[in-house]
């Protein structure tokens, strides 16, 4: 199953970017806190008929959202009543027999047992399941006890712009919020509890911050240390906080001093941390086509691997800020069954449904098997129609039943049948659909591993992940490789560029 990513270094022309970003919550709130990977006992997966995720009420977005829009709502959770995902009490499940690949066992999220593979086995003692009995956890599935929201309130000041500069400048503002079309991004379709590794710091003072970036880049000199230990402590929300607060006292642009007080893969890395979530998918996916030569690992890292709505404000910022349609270019920068893929991908009508239908997830393997193994050549648009389509969940339990109905692993299938980037995309579809920090994982160790190192994926993961699931990408690191994401950063970097990495990811 292993997927050798590999991609070219080199950061572009930084052309100026927006402040603000609906992507996370203020007030030291992070999507999804707490929880490990995967997640521990206390509520099966996914919601029994009526209860789960979502439910009336939800979180609204203040301020920024023209017309109001709806945010994402809480309730009490993703947990389920008695046997679970998918199995009556006793029957066998998903898996094949005796718990291989890993996900096999007595039953979908069923207790006990559950979801996993048998003691010692790739994911894990116990596995997904619930505990005996089946209860959702206190106050939902991501929510702390007590049933306070999960996400963090999902609020959006009426006050923060989008946009870096006025309207119609480039690169474009959305003052009061995101541009037209653009939608809440919480990590929603993730469906398990994940933490970053950044949180909102407590008692922030933005004006403080900048009065101490301030001090470390004036003068003769620069106190790095400073600036790690500022801009690693806190969250994307912040750190916009203190560019617009520097700016008001200082009447001076906080990024153009950074670049001249920095340089190297700490300039490069610092000023990745300052972009808005959003806008920064949206500036890698349009210098991984600008120019000669295209990084297709790049966009197959992100538009393979977001949220519907994720994928959505990608498409609206590219359009806003770099004055470009992404399908088209696109179609102009790959082709083939790749170019089909990605093109599937800015649709963003993936299924976001928790629920599994048992029926369709056999008659999906069924169909794929026949477009595969069950025939001389490969029908790959049965491949592409499933795994564009299909839910997380509902992947996971095509992969089960495929297993069952070829004996053969639905990812090597892929292998052989699959060769080059369309290969690669349709391996990072299913990947995630199993085990999404597993991916990211492997792609942090592909960085790293041997002569050199490929800083720009790096620095990429680290921080359109340090406050998604980071803690989780650094357990499955551990789990996969038997070092720590940390101790492989300290050997493979140095100086500030580590010392920031280590700030970010921990210890």
């Amino acid at each position: 199953m292993a997927y050798p990513y590999q991609q070219p270094s080199g950061f572009p022309g930084y052309p100026g970017y927006p402040t603000g970003d609906p992507a996370y919550a203020p007030g030291g709130q992070q999507a999804y806190p707490g929880g490990t990977y995967p997640p521990a006992g206390g509520g099966a997966y996914p919601p029994a008929a009526g209860a789960g995720y979502p439910q009336p009420g939800g979180y609204p977005a203040a301020g920024g959202y023209p017309g109001g829009m709806p945010s994402y709502p809480q309730g009490p959770g993703y947990g389920a009543p008695g046997a679970g995902y998918g199995a009556p009490p006793g029957a066998p499940g998903y898996g094949p027999p005796g718990g291989a690949p890993g996900y096999g066992g007595p039953g979908f999220g069923a207790p006990p047992g559950g979801f996993g593979a048998p003691a010692g086995g790739p994911y894990g003692a116990g596995g997904y399941g619930a505990p005996p009995g089946g209860a959702p956890p206190a106050g939902g599935y991501n929510a702390p006890p007590g049933g306070a929201p999960g996400y963090g309130g999902y609020q959006q000041p009426a006050s923060q712009s989008y946009g870096g500069g006025a309207p119609g400048q480039a690169p474009g503002g959305y003052p009061g919020g995101p541009a037209p079309g653009q939608q809440p991004t919480p990590y929603a379709a993730a469906m398990t509890a994940t933490q970053g590794t950044i949180r909102a710091a407590a008692n922030f003072d933005a004006l403080a911050d900048a009065e101490k970036l301030r001090k470390a880049m004036k003068g003769f000199g620069t106190d790095e240390q400073t600036i790690v230990d500022v801009v690693s402590n806190r969250s994307n929300d912040q750190r916009q906080k203190i560019k617009a607060a520097f700016k008001t006292a200082y009447g001076k642009d906080l990024i153009k001093d950074l670049k001249s007080e920095l340089s190297g893969n700490v300039e490069e890395l610092i000023l990745a941390l300052f972009m808005p979530p959003t806008y920064y998918d949206a500036w890698s996916v349009y210098h991984a086509m600008k120019g000669a030569g295209t990084k297709e690992k790049v966009l197959i890292e992100i538009l393979c691997t977001r949220t519907n709505a994720e994928i959505r404000n990608i498409v609206a910022c590219y359009k806003s800020e770099f004055g470009r349609d992404i399908e088209k270019d696109i179609r102009s920068d790959t082709s083939g069954h790749f170019e089909r893929l990605l093109v599937s991908m800015c649709q963003a009508n993936r299924d976001e449904s928790p629920t599994v239908n048992v029926q369709q997830a056999e008659a999906d393997a069924q169909r794929l098997y026949q477009a595969g193994e069950g025939k001389l050549g490969t029908d790959e648009s049965s491949f592409n129609l499933v795994l564009a389509s299909r839910s997380y969940p509902q992947l996971k339990a095509v992969a089960e039943a495929y297993a069952r109905i070829s004996k053969r692993d639905l990812l090597s299938t892929i292998g052989r049948e699959f060769s080059g980037y369309i290969e690669d995309g349709l391996k990072a579809i299913l990947q995630c659909a199993i085990n999404r920090p597993a991916y990211f994982a492997e792609r942090l160790y592909k960085s790293m591993k041997g002569a050199g190192t490929d800083d720009s994926t790096l620095i990429r993961i680290v921080t359109t992940r340090s406050e998604v699931d980071l803690v989780q990408i650094k357990q499955a690191f551990a789990q996969m490789y038997q070092k720590s994401l940390s101790s492989m950063i300290q050997s493979d970097t140095s100086g500030d560029y580590r010392r920031l990495l280590i700030g970010i990811t921990g210890q």
